[in-house]
Order: C-alpha cells, then sequence, then structure tokens
C-alpha cells in the first residue's frame, strides 16, 4: 500500500455466530453483514477471552488477558498505564472511539483516543470525577425530542436500556454511532485513521423495533433449545432450574418463559435486533465506498461475546458453551483478498490488537500476551495448531437471578480450546467439562468423567497450566 492502512474495529454486544449466512444462517435478514462476509477472510472458530462485556472489550482494546489488563468483571475501568491500540498507533493516525466503552468514566475521552462519543450514561452515579458531561448519544437523543425515563442512584434520569428498546430503529444505539462513524470516514480522507464502532445490540432487552421481523413458531432451532444440561457443571445447571421461572423484569425477561412459546418469541425478537447491528454496517461501508476508501481500509467484525437465547436451557452470557464463547469474526484486508476466505482452527480474541497492528505494518509491544495470525491470511500460519484460552472471574457481578446462581458465579474457571476442536473447561469447586466438538458440535454429552479421554484431559489441563504461567494467571485449577 502507498499509504498507512485505515482501521476499523467493529464491536457488536451479546451478538452470536449464527446470525450471519457464512456462519450457516440462511434465514436471517443481514444482507449487509453477509456482504462485507463475501470480500473478507472468515474465521471459523473465533473465541472471546471472557464471555462476559468489560472484560472482554478488555481483551479486544489491549491484546491482553482480563487477570493481565485488571478489568475482571462489568464495571472496572482500564488502568491508565495499560495501553490501548489507539496508544500502540503513531500519531499519524486519527483515532476515534464511538460508543460502548465499558472501561472506565464513559463520558470522557481517553486512552489515546482524538475523537469520543459516549453513548452510555448509567453508570455516572459511580464516577470519582465530579459533574461529568452528558454522553452524546443522551443529548442525541433529547435533540429528537425524546426524555429519559429512568432513574438513578445519584437521582438523575437516563436512558435505560429498556426505555431505548421502544424508540424506533433510526432512534437506536448503532445508528447514533453510525451516523458519527459516517461523519468521521468522510472528513478524515487525506489521513490514516482508527474508528472503534463499539455499539450495544443485539444485547437484551429482548425486544425492540423489529420485533415480528421474525414468527417464532417458525425460526429453525438446535438441539438444545430448552434441553437441560444434565452432567454438565452446577454453575450451568443452577442457570437452567432458574429461568423457566423466572419473573419478567423487561430486560432479560421479557417473555413469559414458563411456555415453549414465550421461549421461542424471546429468542425472535433476539434475532430482529440483529437487523440494527446490520443497517450500522452498511452505513459504513457505503461510507467507505463513497469516499474511495473501501480499498485501503481494514474492516473487522466482531462481538464480545455471544448470547444463549434458549440453548441448553439459559439465557444470556457467562458461560463456556459455543453460544456464548464463540462469536463472530469477519477480517477484510483487501490488498490481500477481496473474495471470501475461510480460517479454519481457532482464533483468540486477544489476538486481534498484534494481528491488526501487525496487518498494519506496525511494531508489536512485547508487554501484548496475544500474538499476531496475519500469517494465517496468507497461508503461512495454521491455526488448527493452535489453542484458545477462556477465563472465568465472577466475584463482583451484579446479581444474576438467584442465590444459588451468585454463588456458583464466585468461583473462577479456565477453560481451553484446542485447533483440532476439542474444549476442556476446570474448575476447582465444579464438575469439570469435556466436549468434542467435532462430534457433538452441540455439547450435549459430557466427557470428562469418560476414563478413555484421561490423557486427553491430562495434556489439555498441562497446556491451561502453561498459558496460566506464561501470564501471570494465579487461579487454583484441581488436579486432573
Amino acid at each position: 500500500m502507498a499509504r498507512q492502512p485505515n482501521i476499523i474495529i467493529f464491536i457488536s454486544d451479546q451478538q452470536r455466530t449464527d446470525t450471519m449466512a457464512c456462519y450457516g444462517n440462511d434465514w436471517i435478514q443481514s444482507p449487509h453483514m453477509n456482504a462485507l462476509s463475501e470480500r473478507s477472510y472468515v474465521f471459523e472458530n473465533t473465541y472471546v477471552t471472557q464471555a462476559v462485556c468489560t472484560p472482554a472489550r478488555g481483551s479486544l482494546m489491549t491484546g491482553l488477558y482480563s487477570h493481565t489488563h485488571g478489568c475482571m468483571v462489568n464495571n472496572v475501568g482500564l488502568r491508565d498505564d495499560t495501553k490501548t491500540i489507539a496508544e500502540m498507533l503513531p500519531d499519524t493516525y486519527r483515532k476515534a472511539h464511538f460508543g460502548k466503552w465499558h472501561l472506565g468514566e464513559d463520558a470522557f475521552c481517553q486512552h489515546g483516543f482524538d475523537e469520543w462519543a459516549c453513548t452510555e450514561d448509567s453508570r455516572r452515579a459511580r464516577y470519582k470525577t465530579p459533574d461529568p458531561p452528558w454522553g452524546a448519544y443522551h443529548l442525541w437523543l433529547k435533540e429528537k425530542g425524546y426524555e429519559p425515563e429512568a432513574t438513578m442512584a445519584n437521582g438523575e434520569k437516563h436512558f435505560s436500556p429498556i426505555q431505548r428498546a421502544t424508540l424506533p430503529a433510526e432512534c437506536q444505539m448503532a445508528a447514533f454511532v453510525a451516523e458519527c462513524s459516517d461523519r468521521f470516514i468522510r472528513e478524515n480522507e487525506d489521513r490514516p485513521w482508527l474508528l472503534v464502532f463499539s455499539t450495544f445490540e443485539p444485547h437484551p432487552p429482548f425486544t425492540g423495533p423489529h420485533d415480528g421481523l421474525y414468527d417464532g413458531d417458525e425460526i429453525p432451532l438446535g438441539p438444545t433449545f430448552m434441553k437441560y444440561p444434565e452432567g454438565h457443571s452446577r454453575w450451568k445447571r443452577v442457570r437452567a432450574d432458574y429461568y423457566p421461572t423466572a419473573p419478567k423484569n423487561g430486560n432479560i425477561v421479557v417473555e413469559d418463559l414458563s411456555t415453549e412459546a414465550g421461549w421461542r418469541k424471546q429468542r425472535a425478537q433476539y434475532f430482529g435486533n440483529v437487523k440494527i447491528i446490520d443497517d450500522a454496517v452498511g452505513v459504513l461501508v457505503k461510507a467507505l465506498e463513497e469516499t474511495g476508501q473501501m480499498e485501503e481500509t481494514i474492516f473487522a467484525l466482531t462481538s464480545d461475546h455471544g448470547e444463549m437465547c434458549g440453548d441448553h436451557g439459559m439465557w444470556e452470557k457467562r458461560s463456556f458453551y459455543e453460544e456464548t464463547a464463540r462469536v463472530p469474526f469477519l477480517l477484510s484486508v483487501p490488498w490481500l483478498n477481496t473474495e471470501q476466505k475461510r480460517i479454519d482452527g481457532v482464533f483468540g480474541q486477544v489476538d486481534l490488537v498484534p494481528t491488526l497492528l501487525d496487518l498494519a505494518g506496525q511494531p508489536l509491544p512485547d508487554v501484548l500476551e496475544g500474538k499476531s495470525v496475519a500469517g494465517a491470511l496468507t497461508g503461512d500460519l495454521d491455526l488448527k495448531e493452535d489453542m484458545a484460552f477462556m477465563e472465568w472471574n465472577g466475584i463482583g457481578d451484579r446479581n444474576l437471578g438467584s442465590p444459588e446462581i451468585n454463588l456458583m458465579a464466585t468461583l473462577p474457571r479456565r477453560t481451553a480450546i484446542s485447533g483440532d476442536r476439542w474444549k476442556l473447561s476446570l474448575c476447582a469447586g465444579d464438575q469439570g467439562e469435556l466436549f468434542d466438538l467435532n462430534t457433538d458440535p452441540y455439547e450435549e454429552n459430557n466427557l470428562f468423567d469418560d476414563p478413555a479421554h484421561r490423557d486427553r484431559i491430562r495434556e489439555m489441563a498441562a497446556r491451561i497450566r502453561l498459558w496460566q504461567h506464561e501470564t501471570g494467571d494465579t487461579v487454583p485449577l484441581p488436579a486432573v
């Protein structure tokens, strides 16, 4: 390339892999993501570092695991001395972060970014900085004539997720972030730039402007929909115990989950919210094409974690099941390839920052715990020989619905997924899990107690222990 490439990091929230045609969904209305996938590297098996917002987003911004960057549960701020990709890129780049930050006091531009648009004000009561400004999205909605209805702990009113779900599609968070991004792309044609597009959708509430787009009685279901996870960890079983009798709260539970019809309708509404994301992708691609920047822009699209959506009898995230731990990852690098090319093996999101820096021709800081997998794009690196690692650090999380869930959430857990598609999860206080994703892709049969797999468990446990040593993770794990 004649100049340094632009970089887009597009982060949706709680988006499953099966929300695009390239991951097997032949019925969902996501034409813009589908079109982007046709010119991208499609990573078959991308795993988060931790299946909850703040820890995962910390890894996406820093190339570090959550036990290193320190944001191990939600509502923990990123340390001032922990660098993001914006601080790793040279000053020749113009750098913007628009949308959900979730790594500290969202109201303030920080960590190397030049432009900033805050979209979350719900944590203002926790800020140490007095009298923070209102977020740009809040002010944008007020300009459109809406008034915030939810009251925070400090008495201020804000636009809650439940209220936002009632707004039309053009007023959703992704629409606002897309508007900011469109302007940024068009104003910076003459210099390289970094744009982090970070939004809330299709995260709960499981309702929104596209309710009714899909019929819950007709959408396809997998074999584990509403199926109790017998023989799996207690952490998962207590969650599956909870949801059939969970009261409506307007957020995680918006339908009657005592009936299959309620589960189906809520699932359909989740998939409806994906259209909000897809429309935003369309805005960005149009801006790139109209300004002639598409061919000089790296476009990375992923999500911070997935969503159970009724599978294994569960909703939300916070587990190592494929539905929440495995997420979409499209990587468009036009000067290398303009047709869909699938990348097999495993990719851990901790490798995103180093891969993007490498593709942009930038040096990789020694502190990074991830590595560049740019070689996988040219066939020089085989990710089937790689391994992805995930963690759970639950103390300090919010109320998750029941005392049993909250208690089991306190136990730390570690998981490894091999490139040949085996997954091992270990916890010092709970049932271990081993799944053969080759023959059991829906994770129905826990093989942990099968004597035939003892050596495999020992070898994968040793890999986890080595990873812990290399990254300074001190969580105790059981002997196997």
